[in-house]
């Protein structure tokens, strides 16, 4: 019951001649128009005619003009990201597959998103300021917030994050910096990190000096 009402203010606010297949036409139309010109060069009438529909429809479906489109991407972008790293965590039957999975997932999908590579590249500006100083704790807390629960069968809740958060920093290391030897969208590569990096700081924290095997995680 405490809900209800505020479910009712959304079905107020909410135009019922905006469709979700609408929505998903014009944010893809601008990841295409963002990955072949970038954030700068793209108008509403270019997302418009990539998505197949009038200026007015994008209007309609995005009121606040382009900001209220690249807000649409951008969140977007985020739920298909973390929906996508959860299906591949949510299959893993012990912690090292999970980390690898959702490292593994994570990396494949920012190295070949074809708008964010391209904003890398020839924009950069745009998305760094996202990645750096108070901004990156917020991503830090947010990956390590949505991760944790998926080692929780095996970790309590303090630990699950801290292991969250140093897997989501090696990912962004690598992915910034990239190393000779070192393949993020290969499973393998990415087990080989997780066996020498992360899995041991589990360890050494929970037995001091012994090392348990990889069974107990299992």
């Amino acid at each position: 019951m405490v809900g209800k009402p505020r479910l009712e203010l959304l079905h107020v606010h909410t135009p019922a001649s905006i469709s979700g297949s609408q929505r998903t036409r014009i944010v893809d139309g601008a990841l295409r128009c963002i990955a072949r010109q970038g954030v700068a060069k793209t108008t509403l009438d270019d997302v418009a005619k990539e998505a197949g529909c009038s200026r007015a429809t994008v209007y309609r479906v995005f009121p606040g003009g382009k900001d209220g489109v690249l807000t649409g991407v951008v969140d977007t972008e985020v739920s298909r990201f973390f929906s996508a790293i959860a299906v591949r965590m949510g299959e893993a039957g012990d912690i090292e597959e999970v980390l690898v999975a959702g490292m593994t997932e994570a990396a494949r999908r920012v190295s070949r998103h074809e708008a964010l590579s391209f904003l890398l590249e020839s924009e950069p500006e745009v998305v760094l300021p996202y990645l750096t100083f108070a901004q990156m704790d917020k991503v830090l807390e947010v990956s390590s917030s949505f991760v944790a629960p998926f080692l929780g069968r095996w970790l309590d809740h303090d630990e699950a994050k801290r292991l969250a958060e140093w897997a989501t920093r090696i990912v962004l290391s690598y992915l910034a910096c990239p190393a000779e030897g070192v393949e993020l969208d290969e499973s393998e590569s990415v087990r080989g990190l997780v066996r020498t990096f992360v899995l041991p700081g589990i360890r050494t924290t929970r037995s001091g000096v012994d090392q348990p095997s990889f069974d107990e995680f299992e």
